[in-house]
């Protein structure tokens, strides 16, 4: 079975951007029949016909969380709720959860888009596909499995936790691919280097696809050289879908975003107006191939910035950086803007460090402080002098890094909390 869709993925910006136009005029006539929208459009006299070129755009008003969440559970449904026959939903810790419906084309047209991206890293038919996402209300899980059966794959639906086994799956199956988060990644290949395992030469693991958590690209590093594979970024989020909206292809140099599935902008997130490209900025998304709740200028909060120039790999689609963080995820201290990222950058560079971290913001004497704790990897040495002078690199290389100087503790194997869920990697106990 193919998913090499060379007509979509290879076509010209021309024909591209007609394609969008066409689908954009389309989207908004649906996305009328939301009351959300419906308002909205009336009082700014809105139609498809005020769309005649993507410039137009801007005229559209732009959709947050926020408004997900005040018409919760189905104010921005495009079509009646008996043609839907799925829902997602976040947590909804901070208020109402965010609601995303499915019609069954949503999910087909879902599926094709995950496959797409899978082929696209050199996965077929003959993989076997493990995936170690949680299924439910969570995208990662049911996104990767209908994509991967889509694409013809042999699928383990092992979902989240249980690493011993993870690990006997991986190798009486024969898994050749993981679907996996980051952290977990690292706490996966820990395990199997405990138990006496090489996964280079113990399993037929080739290719991992990771997201769902920020991670670095000394992090990816990491995890291709502990596991023997490649590692491969994915993009989604479950406002868009879910896993899919982009992908990295093999040369692994930003992530192709699907531009027959949704338009990108990026957006100064304090102006909100368009960034040049290869500026950093708020990542932006119209859907613009979904009929049961289309989402029109979609503000991610995410932070990144379009790639110039064309990918080796021949796809035309715009490729987006790896993410800097996300807009709300920015930490202030001291009056410096900084991002957890940017700390993991600095950690994943020592190889004397494991893969688990926590950043602890607190106020001390009146001061807001950082603490950074990280756990040393198994195989390191207990010495006080050594671990003293390795203290003092890193605090440098973090100083140099974040223009601050941290707190850093090394911490026992082990010793930190771990999740089987997407890694907690800041504590705020500041003060108010």
């Amino acid at each position: 079975m193919t998913y090499w869709q060379k007509e979509i993925e290879t076509m010209s910006r021309d024909s591209l951007e007609k394609l969008q136009i066409k689908r954009l005029r389309e989207t908004i006539t649906l996305a009328n029949n939301a009351p959300f929208y419906n308002n909205i459009f009336r009082k700014n006299a809105i139609t498809a016909d005020s769309v005649r070129s993507l410039d137009d755009l801007k005229k559209l008003p732009f959709t947050t969380k926020e408004d997900l969440r005040n018409n919760y559970p189905f104010g921005l449904a495009a079509i009646p709720l008996q043609k839907c026959v799925r829902l997602h939903s976040s947590s909804g810790t901070t208020g109402n959860p965010t609601v995303v419906l499915h019609s069954a084309k949503d999910l087909d047209e879902w599926a094709n888009q995950v496959a797409r991206c899978m082929y696209m890293v050199g996965l077929r038919d003959t993989d076997i596909f493990q995936n170690t996402s949680g299924y439910g209300m969570f995208t990662g899980g049911l996104g990767f499995q209908y994509g991967a059966e889509k694409l013809g794959a042999l699928t383990v639906p092992a979902a989240a936790g249980n690493t011993r086994r993870q690990i006997k799956f991986i190798t009486d199956f024969g898994t050749t691919c993981l679907h996996i988060i980051p952290s977990y990644a690292t706490r996966l290949a820990e395990v199997m280097y405990e138990i006496g395992m090489e996964p280079k030469k113990d399993t037929r693991l080739k290719t991992i696809c990771i997201g769902a958590e920020p991670h670095s690209e000394e992090q990816r590093r990491r995890i291709e050289q502990l596991l023997g594979v490649k590692a491969y970024n994915c993009f989604g989020m479950s406002e868009m879908n879910g896993p899919g909206v982009a992908f990295e292809c093999t040369e692994q140099n930003g992530l192709h975003i699907w531009e027959d599935y949704v338009i990108v902008e990026i957006v100064d997130p304090d102006t909100l107006e368009p960034v040049a490209d290869g500026e950093t900025g708020e990542l932006v998304l119209t859907t613009i191939n979904r009929e049961a709740m289309p989402l029109i200028r979609y503000r991610t909060r995410d932070l990144t910035r379009l790639l110039p120039g064309d990918c080796a790999c021949g796809r035309t689609h715009k490729r987006i950086d790896r993410f800097k963080g996300r807009s709300d995820d920015m930490i202030i201290l001291k009056g410096v803007n900084l991002f957890p990222i940017q700390i993991e950058k600095i950690l994943m560079q020592f190889p004397e460090l494991g893969g688990n971290y926590l950043i602890t913001l607190e106020t001390i004497n009146n001061s807001d402080e950082m603490l950074i704790e990280v756990e040393l990897n198994d195989l390191y040495t207990d010495d006080y002098a050594v671990l003293q002078r390795l203290t003092k690199d890193i605090t440098r290389r973090l100083k140099d890094e974040l223009l601050l100087t941290p707190r850093l503790k090394l911490a026992a194997k082990g010793s930190l909390p771990v999740q089987e869920g997407k890694a907690v990697r800041v504590k705020d106990l500041r003060s108010l």
